[in-house]
């Protein structure tokens, strides 16, 4: 339930199911969540109890909270990390190019060049920042628990937990993301059968210099995968922000 529950309350699943409704799908918030994540079962449960159990018997520290345990300093590392996602995430992506030549001669900035091969580099595109951004923030969160580790007994029971919960729901967690790049698919295609029922409509020349344009059919889709990354950066990072919250609270850095 730890990654239903964070899916669950996210502005991801809100996003995705805003997404299925405007693609003429009817889907509850409840529905999303349980497509990305799956519930604990007894396995887990047993893992679990072991290391609630672990981390109870956990004996006090003598030693005060050591400066690298400062919410201050915490906070700068998550808010540069932060910065560096955002500013891939929201910078401009290269023009696409074709992954191979075109055998029949086709310009490539004709409204027949987009190609299956363009859909695939789109979505290749996600997946590279995707994958970055599991890096970057993955480091972060180990980096806070090192951090938390020279706290007090609670925030080091903390860390523990967290430990525990990463590992026993990394899989999961992995599979959950990767399903995100359907949508991504999805999304361009639904955004380019938008703009060929609009030429049709209004009977207008096809212009692939304008796609990119303000009001443009990938310059749409664009924001789109913008809004999508940023939704799920929020929820990778709500277990950072957990552990910053009670790095926060740890205010008098004596031991119990």
């Amino acid at each position: 339930m730890y990654l239903r529950h964070r899916l669950n309350s996210s502005s991801l699943v809100v996003l995705l199911q805003q997404w299925a409704g405007s693609e003429g799908e009817q889907v509850s918030q409840q529905d999303v969540a349980e497509q990305l994540s799956l519930w604990v079962d007894a396995v887990d449960a047993i893992h679990v109890s072991r290391a609630l159990h672990a981390i109870e018997s956990l004996p006090a520290k003598v030693a005060p909270l050591a400066q690298a345990g400062d919410a201050d300093t915490m906070d700068a590392v998550l808010q540069a990390a932060k910065a560096d996602v955002i500013a891939l995430i929201t910078g401009h992506g290269a023009p696409l190019k074709p992954m191979r030549a075109r055998v029949d001669g086709t310009p490539i900035d004709s409204p027949d060049s987009w190609k299956r091969d363009d859909f695939a580099a789109q979505v290749q595109r996600y997946l590279g920042i995707q994958k970055y951004m599991d890096a970057k923030l993955g480091a972060v969160r180990a980096q806070m628990r090192q951090w938390l580790s020279t706290g007090a007994r609670s925030v080091r029971q903390l860390a523990m937990l967290d430990s525990v919960m990463e590992q026993m729901f990394h899989a999961r967690e992995q599979r959950a993301w990767a399903m995100l790049s359907g949508y991504v698919e999805r999304r361009l295609v639904y955004r380019h059968k938008e703009h060929q029922k609009m030429l049709q409509t209004t009977g207008r020349a096809d212009d692939p210099q304008r796609w990119r344009q303000s009001g443009g059919w990938l310059w749409a889709f664009e924001q789109d995968l913008q809004a999508l990354l940023l939704a799920e950066m929020q929820a990778r990072l709500q277990p950072i922000y957990g552990l910053l919250e009670a790095a926060r609270n740890d205010k008098t850095g004596q031991q119990e």
